[in-house]
C-alpha cells in the first residue's frame, strides 16, 4: 500500500470520537475526525481516505441536519468516495437499524460499546486486501 492508511471518524461524541483516533493513530494510521455531518463531508469530499467510521445520530450544524445514514447515502452516490469502505459506528442496534445502514451502502456495522480490537482487526482487514 502506497502512503499510510487513512481513516476519517464521524462521530459527535468527543470521548468516543479521540478514543477511536488514540487507539488508530497507535496503530500507525492517520485519523481525520469530524463532530457533524457537514465537515466530515467536507472531509470526504476533499481527501481520500481507505476507510470511513460514522456514527448513525449526529447533531445538527447550523441550518444542516443529516444523520450518519443521509452521509452514507451522498458519499455512495459521489464516485470519489463510492468505492470507500464505510462502516457505522453506533450504538443503534436493531436489527432494522443495522438494513437501514446497509441499504445505505455501508460496507459494516460496528456497535457501542465497542472494543478496541474489532476496530483493530477492521482496520488490519482492509490494509491487507489487494487494492
Amino acid at each position: 500500500m502506497a502512503g499510510p492508511f487513512r481513516i476519517l471518524v464521524v462521530e459527535d461524541e468527543p470521548v468516543i470520537r479521540e478514543l477511536v483516533r488514540s487507539l488508530l493513530t497507535e496503530s500507525e494510521c492517520e485519523v481525520e475526525t469530524a463532530s457533524h455531518a457537514a465537515d466530515g463531508l467536507k472531509l470526504a469530499k476533499t481527501q481520500t481516505f481507505d476507510l470511513v467510521l460514522l456514527d448513525v445520530v449526529l447533531p445538527p450544524h447550523g441550518s444542516i441536519q443529516l444523520d450518519g445514514i443521509a452521509v452514507c447515502r451522498m458519499l455512495r452516490a459521489d464516485p470519489r468516495t463510492a468505492k470507500t469502505p464505510i462502516y457505522m459506528l453506533t450504538a443503534k442496534a436493531k436489527k432494522t437499524d443495522v438494513e437501514v445502514a446497509m441499504k445505505a451502502g455501508a460496507n459494516g456495522y460496528i456497535h457501542k460499546p465497542f472494543r478496541g480490537a474489532e476496530l483493530l482487526d477492521l482496520v488490519h482487514q482492509l490494509k491487507a486486501r489487494p487494492a
